[in-house]
């Protein structure tokens, strides 16, 4: 199970993050991320992953965030 601080680290970094305009949700599970959720593009996915990549403690991001196109 993911701890607390590790969880406010990257609840931290995707808050800080300028790509992460809508609601991004994600999962510890055996020390992996998951990210879901939507953005508007694929640039926009990679940057929000990129941003968790330095943070120590994850052992691995599965990056499940779906692109939806704004009209």
């Amino acid at each position: 199970m993911t701890s607390s601080p590790l969880l406010h680290r990257i609840d931290r970094a995707i808050q800080n993050n300028p790509h992460a305009r809508r609601r991004v949700y994600l999962e510890s599970v055996a020390g992996r991320i998951i990210l879901r959720g939507k953005v508007d593009s694929f640039y926009q996915k990679q940057m929000i992953q990129e941003s968790l990549r330095g943070i120590d403690g994850i052992d691995g991001i599965t990056n499940q965030l779906e692109v939806e196109e704004v009209k």
